[in-house]
């Protein structure tokens, strides 16, 4: 076990001189991660669920769509900003209902701080978390895939609405 830590601090070493951004936060992120994604694994094999032959390319964009607007919800928006106060800092609002934040110091604050206000980072637990969800309940995961995609259409069209007036003030 020893021989594991000595490396691992060698290969952190190597990979940057800064101290705050080590790869110990970021490796047991990725451990989190896999368990994560096989405690899904576990749920769908006792309850015997099929995996599908094929994804329905509706099921694809409802997702995608349900992914991009909940990630954005979840790491920009100011109105969940409450959920990331914890382990971010404010620094300033950066458009529509967005906020820009920077992750707080600590081990693991600091890479929960970068997960939650990264949406690239969350798309990945997202994606995950609708697959499992749409193995184990197709039907309610339909539902909440819709309702995002509607939600991100309708932001699509108030932010084509904005700009609209905007060029027409010009």
């Amino acid at each position: 076990m020893n021989r594991i830590k000595d490396a691992a601090r060698r290969i952190s070493a190597a990979y940057t001189q800064e101290e705050d951004h080590g790869l110990t936060g970021h490796s047991a992120a990725v451990v989190a991660f896999g368990a994560y994604t096989a405690v899904w694994g576990v749920a769908a094999a006792r309850r015997k669920t099929r995996t599908p032959v094929r994804v329905e390319p509706w099921d694809i964009l409802l997702t995608a769509a349900s992914v991009f607007r909940l990630s954005r919800l979840l790491s920009k928006g100011s109105v969940t900003s409450p959920l990331r106060a914890p382990f971010t800092h404010y620094e300033e609002a950066t458009g529509p209902a967005e906020v820009k934040e920077s992750p707080r110091g600590g081990l693991v604050r600091s890479t929960v701080g970068e997960l939650v206000t990264c949406p690239f980072c969350l798309s990945v637990w997202l994606t995950t978390t609708f697959t499992g969800a749409r193995l184990l309940w197709p039907q309610a995961t339909r539902t909440v895939t819709g309702a995002l995609t509607s939600l991100a259409l309708a932001d699509t069209m108030q932010l084509g609405y904005d700009c609209l007036l905007q060029k027409n003030a010009d």
